[in-house]
C-alpha cells in the first residue's frame, strides 16, 4: 500500500498546546470483522495486534489516578478484544463515562449476539459507524450486505432504549465517500433521522461528521488515484483558525494497543509519539514496574517514547507542545472535525 506519511511530516501546521486531560481514547486493537476503505488503522479480521489484560489494567489505574472522565475506546472493533467487558465494567464502576466506537455489524456476529443488553446495562454511550442512510452507498465503502445488518443491529440498540432512553444515548459517525468535505453536520443530522425514522423506524441523538484523514487506507487510495495533492490542497483552502480553539488533541490523550501514548489516534497510525510529559521519570532500562494493580508485573517498554506508566507519577501534560503535520488540515477545515464531530456549532 502506498504511504502518504513521508509527505505529512514536514509542514507549517500552527503550533498546538495541551489543555487539562479529559479523555483517554484507547485502542484495544486493530482486529476487525469488517475492511472499510476509509479506516485510518487499517483495521480488519486478519490483523493480530490486541491490548493485554496487564495495559487493559494500566488503563482503569490511570483513569483512577489522573481522574479522567472519560474513557473512548476503539478499534478495530473495541468489542472484539477479550477483556472488552472486564474494562467496561471496571470503567463504569469507577463512575467514567465509556464510549464504544462500534461498527454495529459486530453486534450482530456469533459470540458477540449478547453485546447490546450487556452495553445498555452498563450505561454504555454507543458511537457507531453508518456512512450513509443509503445501502449502495455503504456497500460501496464497507462491503455489500454491510447496510442491512447495521440497520438491524440499530433497530435492536431501539430496542432497548438506545436513542431513545436519555441514560442511553446512540450517536452515528458519518464519513465521506472520497475526497471532499463532509457536509453541514445539522443539515445531515436532519436527513438522516428523517430517512432512518421512515425507512426503519431507528431513532438515535446525534450524527457526527468526521472528515477522511490523508493516512493509512485512505492515503494509500489518493496515492493510487493522483489525489493526494488536490485533497490536501482543499484541506488547506478550507483552514479555519477558529477550529484550533476546540480540536480534540488538547484534552484526549490516544493510548495504542502496546500502552504508548499520543496526541490523537491520527498520530497513532502515523507513529508520531507524544511529547513526554513534564517531570516524565527517565527509565534505565526496557523494563518498567506496572505498580497498578500488581507491582509484580512488568511490561516491556521502549523507554523513548512515553508509556501509560507515565501518568501513574506525577506528571503534566498542561502546555506540552502537541505533535503535528499536513494531516492536522483535516481537523480545522471547514466546520472542524473531530472524534466528537464537527467543531463548530
Amino acid at each position: 500500500m502506498l504511504d502518504t506519511r513521508p509527505l505529512l511530516l514536514d509542514s507549517s501546521f500552527p503550533l498546538l498546546q495541551r489543555g487539562d486531560l479529559t479523555t483517554l481514547q484507547v485502542n484495544l486493537g486493530y482486529l476487525c470483522n469488517q475492511t472499510c476503505t476509509h479506516c485510518h488503522v487499517n483495521a480488519g479480521p486478519k490483523r493480530t495486534e490486541l491490548m493485554s489484560r496487564q495495559n487493559i489494567d494500566l488503563v482503569l489505574a490511570v483513569l483512577a489516578k489522573r481522574k479522567v472522565t472519560t474513557l473512548d475506546l476503539t478499534g478495530g472493533a473495541p468489542e472484539m478484544n477479550p477483556h472488552f467487558s472486564y474494562l467496561v465494567k471496571a470503567a463504569r464502576a469507577l463512575g467514567v463515562e465509556v464510549i464504544d466506537r462500534c461498527n454495529l455489524t459486530i453486534l450482530m456476529e456469533p459470540g458477540y449476539q449478547h453485546l447490546p443488553e450487556f452495553l445498555a446495562e452498563q450505561g454504555v454511550n454507543v458511537t457507531a459507524s453508518l456512512p450513509c442512510y443509503d445501502v449502495d452507498n455503504v456497500a460501496e465503502q464497507r462491503g455489500k450486505g454491510v447496510f442491512e445488518t447495521s440497520i438491524e443491529a440499530l433497530q435492536r440498540l431501539n430496542r432497548l432504549g438506545y436513542g431513545r432512553d436519555p441514560g442511553l444515548p446512540l450517536n452515528l459517525v458519518y464519513n465521506p465517500n472520497g475526497a471532499f468535505l463532509p457536509p453541514a453536520q445539522q443539515t445531515l443530522e436532519d436527513e438522516y433521522k428523517d430517512r432512518l425514522r421512515t425507512d426503519f423506524g431507528i431513532e438515535f441523538d446525534h450524527l457526527f461528521t468526521i472528515t477522511n484523514m490523508p493516512i493509512s487506507r485512505f492515503g494509500g487510495m489518493l496515492l493510487a488515484k493522483g489525489q493526494y495533492h488536490e485533497y490536501m490542497d482543499l484541506l488547506k483552502a478550507s483552514y479555519t483558525d477558529a477550529n484550533l480553539t476546540s480540536v480534540m488533541c488538547r484534552s484526549l490523550v490516544s493510548v495504542d494497543w502496546q500502552g504508548y501514548l499520543y496526541d490523537c489516534d491520527f498520530n497513532q497510525m502515523l507513529e508520531l509519539p507524544m511529547t513526554a510529559p513534564v517531570n516524565m521519570p527517565v527509565q534505565s532500562g526496557n523494563l518498567i514496574d506496572e505498580h497498578e494493580p500488581d507491582r509484580s508485573l512488568l511490561i516491556a517498554v521502549d523507554h523513548h517514547r512515553p508509556h501509560l506508566q507515565t501518568f501513574l507519577d506525577d506528571t503534566s501534560v498542561v502546555g506540552n507542545a502537541i505533535a503535528t503535520g499536513e494531516h492536522c488540515y483535516a481537523c480545522t477545515a471547514g466546520q472542524g472535525s473531530s472524534c466528537g464531530g464537527s467543531l463548530e456549532e
